[in-house]
């Protein structure tokens, strides 16, 4: 993960300069060093990199908070850039940057539902696991950070199948053989567009131990400032724990924080279908 250097203001470029050209250098260093902090960070570490007042920097923060230009965690109070940049210049989020919005979200969709989680990015027509949240007790299932998924077999795929363009999809297909993994595996165009149109009615996709034997998840789409589904969001658990009487209620929360993340990526239309 990239870590952000001290950045140290530049001197004024002459005696005079007004109350609005200091703000508007710090405003400016504060969001270069939140972009490239890789995490979220707090306001002491921002006041000492930035060589201001712990008072100044707060005043700071909280006005580009305002402004819409930062975010400010709700449990860890740390700062870090919002969505606003990538709305403007049209830039698509990366693995890495999905992964870090979404860690903070994982703590608590694990926390609640009791089972653990994971954010799957769609990029470059791959579905990798972004970031990750495991369940605390003995029976667990691991789940790899930067690890590829099937988009055919997985709930995390089909949630992201469910809303790319038919194209896209069978150009995914096309790439990645539709091999059987286990005996509910779906192995035929046919039957996967059948049940994207499922997925897309239902708002949630769901994985009855169609990779792995024992395994179930269910997941839903996260959308990003564009409009376009970029990643989605999973609850995933043994069998024996994840029963289909548990998978329809962790749902609800499941929905909940996978909008979360999707308003934090700059989607405006929290109520789309």
């Amino acid at each position: 993960m990239k870590h952000a250097t001290a950045t140290r203001l530049p001197v004024a470029p002459h005696r005079g300069a007004s109350t609005t050209h200091r703000s508007l250098e710090r405003g400016l260093a504060a969001i270069e060093l939140l972009a490239g902090a890789g995490a979220p960070l707090p306001l002491s570490e921002v006041a000492r990199r930035l060589g201001l007042h712990r008072s100044t920097a707060h005043h700071l923060l909280q006005t580009l908070v305002t402004l819409g230009w930062l975010r400010q965690e709700e449990e860890s109070r740390g700062y870090s850039l919002s969505a606003r940049p990538y709305q403007l210049t049209g830039r698509k989020w990366s693995v890495a940057q999905i992964g870090e919005l979404a860690q903070p979200l994982l703590e608590r969709l694990t926390r609640e539902t009791g089972e653990g989680s994971s954010v799957a990015a769609w990029v470059d027509g791959i579905v990798t696991i972004a970031a990750k949240r495991e369940h605390d007790g003995p029976v667990r299932v691991v789940q790899d950070v930067g690890g590829e998924r099937p988009v055919y077999c997985t709930a995390v795929g089909k949630a992201i199948a469910g809303w790319l363009p038919r194209a896209e999809v069978l150009a995914a297909l096309a790439r990645q053989p539709m091999v059987a993994l286990t005996p509910k595996t779906i192995t035929t165009v046919a039957a996967f567009e059948t049940e994207l149109r499922r997925i897309r009615t239902a708002g949630y996709a769901i994985d009855d131990e169609e990779q792995f034997e024992g395994l179930r998840c269910v997941a839903m789409p996260v959308f990003c400032h564009t409009g376009e589904v970029v990643g989605s969001m999973c609850v995933v658990g043994p069998k024996h724990r994840l029963t289909h009487q548990k998978l329809a209620a962790v749902r609800a929360p499941l929905g909940a924080i996978a909008r979360e993340l999707s308003e934090r990526l700059g989607f405006m239309d929290a109520g789309r279908d």
